[in-house]
């Protein structure tokens, strides 16, 4: 143990039970991180008195075994206006540490910064990851962006698409063992959001596999032009054929550029508004439970205006609670989105039904070189069979979320 552990004891949970536990820590610093206000949970936990905490840098309650990729990763996030979750380490005056799962909301000149206890099992994996990104900084003199990009890595390896994957998992996962260890009933955020974000997660997957049937059945007009030129005239009817599936082929690639390929496709929008969605819900209980806190607080000595900061705060909480319903009504619109192109889709691909039939019927006349005609045929079908199924379960996949988030 270093000297420097010696001197900091971390804060037995018995400390926590109920005031920290059932309680929301919150502060509000500006945009330099200077603390303007908090709730008394805040001052209670950080053993500070207010003359000390108002004016002074965040910092003053950080703690040393915090890596710096992390809090790279924070300040990153909320310069570009947006909101973040994560664990983090404080300290307190006196040299105890203690845990909270932090979410910081930008408000007008900074930001707000709500906390509360974590308890769940992913914690007990984030503390052990958090040690072993420390060790790296000291033994590799990483610089803050390279820990951050570490950070990273650890997340995608947890089976995380994202931070902010990782991050909405980890307030719904806080919130449920923290609402059954205060012995209260847990509400989904959002009654069915865990399950729309499967149903987009599914939905991702199969147009994966939508991309990589329809980039293989690209091969089949060029196959048919070439047997084309063995068999018939220019202009014969085999000819005519292929270019005609050549042309719905350019429709359908059209199709995929415009609505599957890329991350600004309808495809990932929907699975990331889902995510945010679900972030920002869970976001906006932890504001309103906080505010009602500061309502029955009485701190006429603290010198903070509190009718101002619970103005602040239900300010920031309608904000929040209105960004969310327009995440969700986004998210209804690019779920109905998808099942419109899935339709012309499928409309394209009744089309190249009757193509495929004229195909086959012209094998049938071409005995020499109809059981290579054929066998293009059968290729053709079974992409189309294939492509036409995961279609279909991409449209039932996005009425499911529609109903999800409903």
């Amino acid at each position: 143990m270093t000297q420097h552990d010696r001197n900091l004891v971390t804060i037995p949970s018995s400390f926590f039970s109920p005031f920290f536990f059932s309680l929301v820590v919150g502060a509000r610093k500006n945009e330099r991180g200077l603390i303007q206000a908090g709730n008394e949970v805040f001052r209670r936990v950080s053993h500070y008195d207010w003359q000390e905490l108002l004016g002074s840098p965040h910092k003053i309650v950080r703690h040393a075994d915090m890596p710096r990729g992390v809090f790279q990763l924070f300040w990153d996030t909320i310069q570009q206006g947006q909101h973040i979750g994560a664990y983090v380490k404080n300290k307190s005056k006196d040299g105890l540490s203690y845990w909270v799962y932090a979410v910081v909301i930008p408000s007008e000149g900074g930001f707000l910064s709500v906390r509360i206890k974590p308890t769940s099992e992913l914690f007990e994996k984030v503390k052990q990851a958090y040690s072993e990104l420390l060790a790296a900084e000291s033994l590799n003199d990483l610089s803050p962006e390279e820990s951050r990009a570490l950070l990273m890595t650890w997340v995608i390896e947890q089976g995380f698409d994202g931070y902010d994957h990782f991050a909405t998992f980890a307030l719904q996962e806080e919130m449920r063992t923290r609402n059954a260890g205060l012995g209260r009933e847990h509400k989904e955020i959002s009654t069915n959001l865990k399950d729309a974000f499967d149903d987009a997660t599914s939905l991702a997957s199969e147009t994966s596999g939508l991309v990589s049937d329809f980039s293989a059945m690209r091969t089949i007009p060029h196959n048919l032009r070439v047997i084309a030129s063995r068999i018939e005239p220019a202009g014969g009817p085999v000819t005519v054929l292929s270019q005609n599936y050549g042309s719905m082929s350019r429709n359908m690639s059209d199709w995929f550029e415009a609505n599957v390929i890329g991350p600004d496709s309808n495809f990932s929008k929907l699975k990331e508004l889902v995510n945010t969605s679900g972030f920002v819900q869970g976001m906006v209980r932890v504001l309103v439970e906080c505010d009602q806190q500061f309502q029955n607080e009485d701190r006429a000595s603290s010198g903070i205006e509190i009718e101002a900061e619970i103005e602040i705060l239900s300010n920031l909480s309608q904000k929040q609670m209105e960004l969310s319903n327009v995440g969700l009504q986004e998210v209804h619109h690019e779920a109905s989105r998808i099942t419109s192109a899935c339709q012309t889709m499928q409309r394209h691909f009744l089309g190249l039904s009757s193509t495929r039939v004229l195909c086959k019927i012209e094998s049938a006349r071409l005995p020499e070189s109809g059981e290579t005609l054929s066998e293009i045929i059968d290729q053709l079908g079974t992409f189309q069979e294939r492509i036409m199924k995961r279609l279909e379960k991409i449209v039932a996949l996005c009425e499911r979320i529609k109903t999800e988030t409903s």
